[in-house]
């Protein structure tokens, strides 16, 4: 966690610095995406809030997004990453909307994705969308990887 803290650190100086502020929405990291943002003092200066999308259910009850928005869209896609940023953004009313979805592991999900793969999102004043593959089968170090991927995603927005 040390590392994703330090990720943070530098992106909360840079969204304080900015006046901007960042909603999550995260699955397979598990909410160490939004523990890290919140790990930094001072974090209700630019983080509005965040959820675990882990399921079905859990993307309509907490994010409000209706089966119908996402048919033929698989949940480890990148089309459905970026859904989750933009409506994380939109939910929150904030600058950036950040997202995680992918399969961790140890085996892969029913959609025929390995362990290890994952997209992350960025939506704001910029759109960015990438796939990991990280290889491994390891759920703990995945979940690691796929939070730094995001804090990286979203670090990489805000320089440019």
């Amino acid at each position: 966690m040390t590392d994703l803290n330090a990720l943070a650190a530098a992106i909360a100086d840079r969204l304080v610095a900015a006046g901007q502020t960042v909603a999550v929405a995260e699955s397979s990291s598990g909410g160490l995406v939004s523990a890290a943002l919140l790990a930094v003092p001072g974090a209700s200066k630019y983080y509005l809030g965040g959820a675990v999308v882990y399921t079905p259910r859990a993307r309509v009850l907490l994010m409000d997004i209706p089966r119908e928005a996402v048919a033929g869209m698989r949940s480890a896609s990148e089309p459905y990453a970026l859904l989750l940023a933009r409506t994380a953004r939109e939910r929150f009313g904030a600058t950036w909307g950040l997202s995680e979805t992918g399969a961790a592991g140890p085996a892969g999900n029913p959609y025929g994705d390995a362990a290890g793969h994952t997209c992350v999102a960025v939506s704001g004043p910029m759109e960015a969308v990438v796939t990991i593959e990280t290889g491994e089968a390891d759920r703990a170090a995945n979940m690691q990887a796929f939070a730094a991927a995001a804090l990286g995603l979203l670090q990489r927005a805000l320089e440019s």
